[in-house]
């Protein structure tokens, strides 16, 4: 018998109702979960006031993160499921107490970016103009804390990170690494840009690409990626090397994505302020240490992380502030370990015995690297 014309589509519209129907009954007990956990955290925030604990803690965040990660059959991705549950604890947070974030701004910097992907959407962000800025705002307690790049796997160390840790005494309590894409937004076509503007390291990031692919077009640094973007919407025949997001935010038009010269771009970030945070078992350990200029000394003190057994992920020297004497340099360097752990409280103290300074600037949790 033929099949009554209509009578296909009149079950799929049926089964389509049937699983809407699914999705609302789910959506509504998703919402009660949400508020269950709301109302726990509200409680958790009660206590910590009372013992005077702080309100983020990357220990605790990254060990749900992680364990969510872990548990998850998708068909949602892991990546996915860190943004949903990265959400629900910044909503969280913030009903225990709003959070201050100071970072190296204007909004849709990467710094920015980072931040989100950090801290969630929850939060009081406050762009500063510097990375001293963002220093001196957490050290004087107008943020809680503050979120700075140290280095990118292209460009290196960023100077003016080290310069502040030598500057005020404040603490690295978490980090987060971010993959960084740039792209070429204009309103104009390619053959017709005659200026590209962003910040001087992201015009470094790209410059093989650049006199490559616009080589009649004049590079023009200015402060931010975000500020390149809003020029490259005010002028004519201008573009700018920016973030995704900051084109969509000004309207932009995508030219050309992922133009960095090397694949894996990626800046690491600290997040600063004045908290410790607990041994989780993957941390890492940043310290600062000045030497006597003396022959063999960086060599004695490298000698103690091979004997205990210590392993050294990352080291930078940087010239020390010094009343008129030359060649005398600070060294950053990270370890693998926490403070609490024995062996590194062991190699701190041998390696302090051989330092005219040495200082801790903190124990943390490894940081993920988000694309």
């Amino acid at each position: 018998m033929a099949q009554k014309k209509g009578t296909g589509s009149t079950r799929s519209a049926s089964k389509l109702d049937s699983l809407r129907n699914q999705i609302d009954r789910l959506d509504l007990q998703l919402l009660k979960l949400a508020n269950d956990r709301a109302k726990l955290a509200v409680d958790i925030g009660k206590i910590k006031a009372e013992q005077g604990v702080e309100v983020f803690s990357p220990a605790r965040e990254d060990e749900i993160l992680t364990r969510m990660v872990e548990k998850n059959t998708g068909p949602l991705d892991n990546r996915a499921v860190r943004a949903l549950f990265r959400e629900l604890m910044s909503a969280s947070r913030s009903l225990q107490r709003g959070l201050r974030v100071a970072y190296l701004g204007p909004e849709y910097s990467f710094s920015h970016l980072a931040a989100l992907e950090k801290f969630g959407s929850s939060v009081d962000y406050v762009p500063v103009a510097t990375i001293a800025g963002v220093f001196e705002i957490v050290n004087r307690g107008q943020a809680d804390l503050g979120l700075v790049p140290v280095e990118n796997s292209t460009d290196g160390r960023v100077a003016d990170t080290l310069d502040m840790f030598t500057r005020l005494p404040l603490k690295i309590c978490a980090e987060v690494s971010l993959k960084v894409h740039h792209n070429l937004l204009a309103m104009c076509s390619l053959a017709d840009i005659r200026r590209i503007y962003s910040k001087p390291q992201a015009l470094s990031q790209c410059r093989k690409w650049l006199a490559t692919n616009v080589p009649q077009a004049q590079l023009k640094e200015v402060a931010s990626t975000t500020t390149a973007a809003q020029l490259a919407k005010q002028e004519p025949h201008a573009a700018a090397v920016a973030s995704r997001q900051a084109g969509v935010k000004y309207g932009l038009n995508t030219l050309c994505e992922d133009i960095e010269d090397f694949e894996n771009n990626v800046t690491r970030f600290a997040v600063v302020g004045h908290q410790a945070s607990p041994r989780t078992g993957k941390d890492k350990t940043s310290i600062m240490f000045k030497i006597p200029d003396q022959p063999g000394t960086l060599s004695d003190v490298l000698a103690i992380f091979k004997k205990n057994k210590i392993n050294m992920s990352w080291i930078e020297s940087f010239p020390a502030r010094t009343d008129g004497k030359k060649n005398e340099y600070v060294f950053f360097a990270d370890l693998t370990g926490h403070t609490n752990e024995i062996k590194i409280k062991r190699t701190i103290e041998a390696i302090g015995r051989k330092c005219e300074n040495l200082e801790v600037l903190g124990s943390f949790p490894r940081g993920e690297c988000f694309d």
